[in-house]
């Protein structure tokens, strides 16, 4: 799955993943164009889960 695929993923689950991680804010889970990388690092901040970890979750959605 490509960054375009992950990010259109993205905007479909954010709302369970957020209520999976409940600490999760809105900025956390905010994807800005080029900043896709940077949402991953806080996801992986609060999470405690690798990148690739993150994108396999989403991906399984």
């Amino acid at each position: 799955m490509n960054d375009d695929q992950l990010e259109g993923k993205w905007k479909q689950i954010r709302g369970e993943f957020k209520q999976k991680y409940g600490d999760l804010t809105d900025d956390d889970t905010t994807y800005r164009e080029g900043k896709f990388d940077e949402m991953i690092g806080r996801l992986q901040e609060k999470t405690g889960r690798t990148k690739e970890q993150l994108k396999q979750e989403i991906d399984r959605w």
